[in-house]
C-alpha cells in the first residue's frame, strides 16, 4: 500500500504523543515529517521548573531522542520554523526554504508567554518562562547578577523563583492579586503556601501592578504603579501564556482564542488539517495543562489511524505545584457558591489543609495542602459524581480512614479503585499501572514509567506510584527486587553474577563478561563500575583496580560542583584537628585561593570552587602536609562522627572521640557497595546521631551498644541493634566484620539500609554472632584494607596508623571527565 505522507508542526509534548499514539494505531500508514522550531529533540516541557532548580538535566528531561526518529522512520527538521502552509498545493515550507508535501497535517505551535505591555518590556534580562532558551537565560544571569523579579504568582511564576531561589539569587515574587495561585487555590490554602516560600526565601510584593521596566540597555530595575520602585538584574514574566496561532491565521484557518477544532480535533475549515495542544480552542476552552492535551493526542491518533471511533469531549483537570518539598492540590471548583458547602480541615502547625466543595452530596472541588495522598480519590470521586453521603463524616480523612492504615501511603493508594487516575498529565488509572507490574513483571519505578508513562511528565504522582509499586510487589509476588538483572547488558542478577565470580575463579572484567555472555562487548557504565566493585572485593590481592570504572569524584578526589568545580575535603579523624593542620588548609585556600571554605556536618573541612587543573597539585600540598582524602564522594567510608564523650562532657559514659578515631583509622579506604557514615556517641543522649548512620556505637555505663542500616537522607530510617559488647576491641572487630559482610553480600549501589531489610536483621547477626565467621571476615577485611595501601591493623612507633595515600595525577586528570 502507498503510504501517506503525515506532517507534524510542533515537535512538542502534544504532538509527539500524537505520533506515539498513531504508531501504536498504524505504525506503517504514513511517512511522516516533523517540524521544530527548537533545536532539540522531543523534551518534557514541564519538567523544565526542576531543570532550573538544578534537580535534572536537559537530558534527563527528553522524551524521544534522535534515534526514536530514525527507529520509527520519521524524518525530524530540528531549528526549522515553518513559514507558510500552501493549502491547496497541501505543502507547508519553512524558513529556510524546506518544502514538504502533506496528504494530513498536524498543527501542535503550542503556546507563547504573555509579556506585559509596559514601558521596557524589550530590555535585556526581561524574559518569559517557557522553553530551554529561557532556563540558559536565568542560569547565566544567575551566575552574573544577584537579583531576580518574577512578575505572577502563579503555578508557573513560583516554579521560576523556587528556581532562582535554588540557584542563589535574591527573588521577589510580584503578584497583581491578595493571594498566589488564585486559580487553582482558595485564601487559606494560598497564604500556607506563601509563608512556606516566604521560609525558604522568597519575598513577596502582592497587589503590585508594574508600572515600567527600569534600565538603558539590561534592567536595571521595576517601578510600580503605586511609585514603588525595587532593583532587580533579571525580569521573568509569568502572567500567562497565549495560543500561537498565527501561522493558522495566515493561512484563513477559523481562530479565536486558539485554532477551533471539533471533536475529532480536526480544524473546522479544513477538515485534512488537525491541530491538538496549547494553540487549540476545544468547545470554547484553551488549556494550559498537559492532561488533556495528551487526551486531544489519542483522539487525533484515532482518526488518523482511519478508525474514527474517537470523540474529545472536554478535560477535567487537577494541579499540582512541582516545587521540591511542597504538597500542594486542586481540582474543580474549589471556591464554591450559594448552592455549594465547604468541609474543611486546617492544621497550621503541621502545614495541612484540606477543603471540599460539595453540592448536593457530590464533590465538586477539593484543595488539599500539605497532605494530597488522598487527591486522586477526591478527583476521582468527582470526576465520577459520586454520593459521597454514606461515608460523608469520614470524608476528609481520606479513603483507609480506619485504624492505622490511614497513615500508610501504600495502604491508602491500594485501596483506590481500578479506575482511580493516579497519573494525571498522562491519564494513567491505577488498574493500568498494577496489570503492567503484574503481567510484566515490574519492579522499578523506571520500569513503570517505561511501560505505562506514570510519572514520567511532571513527576508530581512519583509518590503515589511507588507506593502503588510497592503494595503491589509486596503482595504479588515472592520474588523481590533482587531478581532483577544486573544491567541490560545481561540476564544475570546481582548475585549470580559475585557467586560466579569465586565459584569459576573470574579475575577480570572481559572474563566475567566472557563467562556470563554478555550481550555488549565491553559493557556500560553501570556494569562496568559495579564489576570493578566485585572483582576487587573478590580478589584483593590479584585484581588491578580500574579507575576509569569508578565515579568522576573516587578517581579525582573532589566532588564536582554544579558550576564545574570542584570540592576537596582533607579527611580529619574522628573531626579532630591540630592547629598546625588547620594552618595547612589555611594556608591551600590562599594559595590556590579557595573563594569557599564550610565546616560539613561530618565535622570536617570543606574547600569550595577548586578548578580541575589544581587539583593534583593542590593534593600534593595536602598530603605532603600528612593529610589524606577524605573520600568525600566515595562508594566507601565517609565519616566517622563523635561527640566529645567523657573526656570533657559531664554526660559522657566512654571516650567517644577516641574511639572514633580508633573506627575511622580501621576502616577508611576500604572501597564499599556504596557510601558509609559511622558514629560513635558517648552516651544514650546521642548527640553523634549514631542511629541514624549505616555503623553507629552508643555508650553506655557498661560498654558499647552496636547499631546498623541507618539512614538520615531521604527515607530517614533508624538504626537496628545488632548487639551489645563490653570492649574498644570488641568494638572494632565487629566493625570490621559488619564491614566485610555488607562489602561481600550487598549489591553495588545498595546502601546499608535497603540491603539489612532485604537479608533481614537476623541473618547479620547470626552471621556476625558466630566467632568463626566473625574472625574470617575480619582477616578478609584486614587483607582488603592492607591491599587499599593501609593496614589499619599494624599501628607505626609514633601511635598513628600507617597509611599512603596517592592523589590523581596530572596526566590521570586529563582523563577524567
Amino acid at each position: 500500500m502507498l503510504k501517506e505522507n503525515l506532517i507534524l508542526i510542533g515537535n512538542g509534548m502534544a504532538g509527539v504523543r500524537t505520533l506515539e499514539e498513531l504508531l501504536k494505531l498504524a505504525p506503517d500508514h504514513y511517512n511522516i515529517t516533523v517540524f521544530g522550531e527548537e533545536p532539540y529533540g522531543n523534551y518534557n516541557r514541564i519538567m523544565l521548573s526542576p531543570v532550573l532548580a538544578s534537580e535534572k538535566t536537559i537530558e534527563q528531561i527528553m522524551l524521544n531522542d534522535d534515534q526514536w526518529y530514525v527507529n520509527n522512520g520519521i524524518t525530524l527538521h530540528k531549528g526549522k520554523k515553518v513559514s507558510r502552509i500552501n493549502r491547496s498545493r497541501r505543502e507547508v515550507i519553512a524558513t529556510d526554504g524546506t518544502v514538504a508535501r502533506y496528504d494530513r497535517l498536524v498543527i501542535a505551535t503550542g503556546s507563547v508567554p504573555f509579556m506585559l505591555p509596559v514601558p521596557g518590556a524589550d530590555k535585556q534580562g526581561v524574559i518569559g518562562f517557557r522553553d530551554i532558551k529561557d532556563v540558559n537565560v536565568m542560569l547565566d544571569s544567575a551566575r552574573q547578577y544577584p537579583k531576580a523579579v518574577v512578575i505572577g504568582g502563579g503555578l508557573l511564576g513560583l516554579e521560576a523563583a523556587n528556581g532562582l531561589l535554588k540557584q542563589g539569587m535574591d527573588v521577589t515574587v510580584v503578584h497583581l492579586n491578595e493571594f498566589l495561585m488564585e486559580r487553582q487555590l482558595d485564601k487559606p490554602a494560598a497564604l500556607m503556601l506563601q509563608k512556606s516560600l516566604e521560609a525558604r526565601g522568597i519575598k513577596f510584593l502582592m497587589k503590585h501592578s508594574t508600572d515600567e521596566i527600569l534600565g538603558d540597555e539590561r534592567v536595571t530595575g521595576l517601578r510600580f504603579k503605586n511609585g514603588l520602585t525595587i532593583d532587580a538584574d533579571l525580569v521573568v514574566m509569568a502572567v500567562g501564556i497565549r495560543p500561537n496561532i498565527e501561522l493558522a491565521k495566515s493561512v484563513g484557518l477559523y481562530c479565536e482564542r486558539g485554532i477551533v477544532v471539533n471533536d475529532t480535533m480536526q480544524t473546522i475549515t479544513d477538515p485534512k488539517i488537525y491541530a491538538i495542544g496549547e494553540c487549540v480552542q476545544h468547545r470554547g476552552t484553551a488549556y494550559g495543562l498537559v492532561a488533556p492535551l495528551f487526551d486531544q493526542a489519542k483522539v487525533a491518533a484515532n482518526h488518523l489511524a482511519r478508525y474514527g471511533i474517537a470523540r474529545y469531549q472536554g478535560t477535567v483537570t487537577s494541579t499540582k505545584l512541582k516545587v521540591t518539598g511542597i504538597e500542594l492540590f486542586s481540582a474543580g471548583d474549589f471556591i464554591g457558591n450559594e448552592q455549594t458547602e465547604d468541609i474543611i480541615f486546617k492544621d497550621a502547625a503541621s502545614g495541612t489543609y484540606k477543603k471540599i466543595v460539595l453540592e448536593d452530596n457530590r464533590i465538586k472541588g477539593a484543595v488539599l495542602y500539605g497532605d494530597t495522598v488522598d487527591g486522586s480519590w477526591y478527583f476521582q470521586l468527582m470526576k465520577d459524581g459520586t454520593d459521597i453521603s454514606a461515608f460523608r463524616d469520614t470524608l476528609l480523612f481520606g479513603q483507609a480512614h480506619l485504624g492505622d492504615s490511614g497513615h500508610n501511603p501504600e495502604t491508602r493508594v491500594a485501596v483506590l479503585p481500578d479506575e482511580a487516575e493516579i497519573c494525571g498529565c498522562n491519564g494513567v488509572c491505577k488498574g493500568d499501572i498494577v496489570r503492567a507490574i503484574t503481567e510484566k513483571k515490574l519492579f522499578t519505578l523506571d520500569e513503570v514509567r517505561a511501560h505505562t508513562k506514570a510519572s514520567a511528565s511532571c513527576g508530581s504522582c512519583t509518590g503515589l506510584v511507588e507506593s502503588l509499586l510497592a503494595h503491589t510487589v509486596g503482595g504479588d509476588y515472592s520474588q523481590t527486587p533482587t531478581s532483577k538483572p544486573l544491567c541490560k547488558c545481561t540476564d544475570f542478577t546481582h548475585d549470580q553474577v559475585r557467586s560466579g565470580i569465586l565459584e569459576h575463579q573470574l579475575k577480570t572484567m572481559p572474563a566475567v563478561r566472557e563467562f556470563f555472555e554478555w550481550r555488549t562487548e565491553d559493557g556500560c557504565p553501570s556494569c562496568r563500575n559495579a564489576l570493578n566493585y566485585y572483582l576487587l572485593c573478590a580478589w584483593p590481592n590479584e585484581y588491578q583496580d580500574d579507575a576509569q570504572s569508578r565515579f568522576i569524584n573516587e578517581r579525582a578526589h573532589g566532588n564536582i560542583q554544579k558550576d564545574g568545580t570542584y570540592s576537596v575535603v582533607p579527611r580529619m579523624f574522628g573531626g579532630l584537628c591540630t592547629p598546625v593542620q588547620l594552618r595547612t588548609i589555611a594556608d591551600v585556600a590562599d594559595k590556590y585561593q579557595v573563594p569557599e571554605m564550610k565546616i560539613t556536618g561530618g565535622q570536617r573541612i570543606d574547600l569550595f570552587g577548586v578548578k580541575k587543573e589544581q587539583l593534583p597539585a593542590m593534593w600534593k600540598d595536602l598530603t605532603d602536609a600528612g593529610f589524606i582524602s577524605g573520600h568525600a564522594y566515595a562508594k566507601g567510608l565517609r565519616t566517622v562522627k563523635t561527640c566529645v564523650g567523657s573526656t570533657w562532657c559531664r554526660f559522657g559514659t566512654q571516650d567517644s572521640t577516641g574511639l572514633g578515631v580508633k573506627l575511622e583509622e580501621l576502616t577508611w579506604g576500604s572501597w564499599m557497595p556504596h557510601k558509609f557514615k559511622m558514629a560513635v556517641s558517648g552516651c544514650p543522649r546521642n548527640c553523634a546521631e549514631a542511629t541514624i548512620k549505616d555503623f553507629g556505637v552508643v555508650c553506655v555505663d557498661s560498654g558499647y551498644e552496636l547499631h546498623i542500616g541507618g539512614n538520615g537522607g531521604i527515607k530517614v530510617r533508624v538504626t537496628d541493634l545488632l548487639c551489645k559488647v563490653a570492649t574498644e576491641e570488641e568494638v572494632l572487630e565487629y566493625s570490621a566484620a559488619f564491614c566485610q559482610f555488607y562489602r561481600e553480600d550487598a549489591h553495588y549501589l545498595e546502601r546499608t539500609a535497603p540491603w539489612v531489610e532485604r537479608v533481614g536483621l537476623e541473618r547479620i547477626k547470626q552471621v556476625i554472632s558466630d566467632p568463626e565467621n566473625r574472625a574470617a571476615l575480619c582477616e578478609r577485611f584486614r587483607i582488603s584494607q592492607r591491599v587499599a595501601q593501609i593496614d589499619p591493623w599494624k599501628q607505626c612507633a609514633d601511635g598513628a596508623f600507617a597509611h599512603e595515600f596517592k592523589p590523581i595525577t596530572l596526566a590521570e586528570l586529563a582523563t577524567v571527565e
